[in-house]
Order: C-alpha cells, then structure tokens, then sequence
C-alpha cells in the first residue's frame, strides 16, 4: 500500500494497534474535528465522515462482500463491495482505493464520484449507530476478488434481479439501501440501460 502522510500518520511503528481515529463533520461535510472510532459510532452516534464503494465487472453485475463474522459492526451480513472512514486528512477516494486493496485485494480499474449521502442507521444487532456524511463511488473491477478472511466472509456478483432476491432473504447491512439508492444515477450511466440498476 502506497504511503500517504495520513496513512503515514496513523500507521503504528511498533506493531502494536492504535486507535482509529476518524473525522468529525458538520452537516455540510466540513471538518471539525476526530473522534476515535468506535466512541464514534456508540449511540446517539458521532456525524463523520465515510466512504462506500459500488464496483461492477464487465456484465454489469455488482460486487456483494459478506462481512467477516469477526467484526464488531455488523458481521457476518451482506453490503456494497467496500466501506470504510477515511483517516483524518485522508481524502476520501484514496481511503476508499485503499480500503478495497486491503479488504478485496483488488484494485479498481475505474472509479469516480457518485456524490454523498448523510444518514443515521442504528444497528440493532450491536446496539451501535452509523451516523455518517458518507461519500459515494462507483467502478469497475476487472481482477478476481482475493478477499482478507478478516475482512470478508465471502463474495458475490450479482445482476440487479439476483440482488433483489438476495436482499429478500439474506440480512444486508442497515446502511446498504441508503447508499445504493443514493448512488443509482451514477449506478446507471456506469452500466447502462440494460443492466436494470
């Protein structure tokens, strides 16, 4: 993983695990200050700021990731291809380049802005909340998914039906309608009419 001066600044030296610091925002996504992560998201939750990641293969079919049932948020359910916070000063589109390395081994061979989408999802499962101003991407993945078992349980490309099914019977993460609807346009002119996003 490249070495950015957020990256840098927030890499521990001796090995052991730090605190994951993220951003504080205002309701306009202005910065104004860090919390640690996990005080961020007990409730009534911490407005900060995120990142959640849509990538497509050359079907038009989107990249699903089985939360590892390790994680203390949300595990073992279904949600976008990749989310995650920005470190404090980290821009948003390395963040989310970053984090889709390190969860799926992948790198996307396409990704742009698909705008933002602030909302408050309390978790009932973990009791914890994501209150979050929360950027939006879109790409395509060309690589086969090498996921961290850390990370992720398992993975999945599905068409737009296939998700519908899916999403009917299987438990998806509070936040993965909120983003997906929000990153609809962007969704459609990626993939095109065909693909029914």
């Amino acid at each position: 993983m490249p070495t950015t001066p957020a990256t840098a600044t927030n890499a521990s030296s001796n090995g052991t695990a730090d605190a994951i610091m993220l951003e504080l925002v205002d309701e306009d996504g202005t910065t104004i200050g860090t919390a640690e992560k996990l005080a961020a998201h007990q409730p009534p939750g911490r407005l900060h700021r995120a990142f959640s990641v849509f990538l497509f293969d050359e079907q038009g079919r989107l990249l699903l990731q089985r939360r590892a049932l390790g994680k203390y948020h949300s595990p073992g359910v279904w949600s976008n291809t990749c989310c995650g916070h920005p470190y404090p000063g980290e821009a948003p589109f390395a963040a989310a380049a970053r984090r889709t390395h390190e969860e799926l081994g992948v790198s996307p061979s396409l990704m742009a802005e698909a705008g933002t989408v602030r909302y408050n999802h309390p978790d009932p499962a973990s009791g914890l909340v994501e209150q979050e101003f929360n950027h939006l991407f879109v790409g395509l993945v060309q690589d086969r998914p090498r996921p961290a078992p850390d990370e992720v349980g398992e993975t999945a490309f599905v068409t737009a039906g296939e998700l519908a099914e899916r999403h009917g019977e299987a438990p998806f993460s509070a936040w993965f309608m909120t983003v997906l609807d929000a990153a609809r346009p962007a969704i459609r002119e990626l993939t095109g009419a065909s693909a029914d996003w």
